[in-house]
């Protein structure tokens, strides 16, 4: 588990997996469907996802210079564990709708959580 959660843990590098699940994005559409993302941010994530052999990342010989970030072989293991996490949350948001949870998240947190999920599940298969 520590492992997993080493690799693919946190609050941006499970999204940016997400995203590129289907097709190869580049630096700057990655930016623009995550849009909190701090460059600096983005930036570490992809190298340590590179680093860690989840995600490719291809350089074409353009002017100017064009990267594209897609998962490698490995890194598309890693789909259905998202898939299920995506299943899980909604299951979440659908039992805690209009209840306050145990546990202490405000009411706008729960309300940006089911409008990303509900953008999400637009766009899966």
């Amino acid at each position: 588990m520590e492992a997993a959660i080493d690799i693919i843990g946190g609050k941006w590098k499970p999204v940016i997996l997400w995203h590129i699940r289907d097709k190869p994005l580049r630096f700057n559409e990655i930016r623009l469907i995550l849009p909190n993302i701090t460059q600096g941010m983005l930036t570490r994530q992809l190298r340590e996802l590179e680093a860690d052999h989840i995600i490719n990342r291809k350089v074409f010989a353009e002017v100017p210079p064009r990267v594209e970030y897609s998962l490698t072989s490995f890194g598309k293991t890693v789909i259905p564990i998202l898939d299920d996490l995506c299943e899980w949350g909604k299951t979440y948001l659908k039992m805690n709708q209009g209840e306050h949870t145990k546990i202490d998240v405000c009411p706008e947190k729960i309300r940006l959580l089911q409008n990303r999920v509900n953008s999400d599940s637009d766009q899966s298969p």
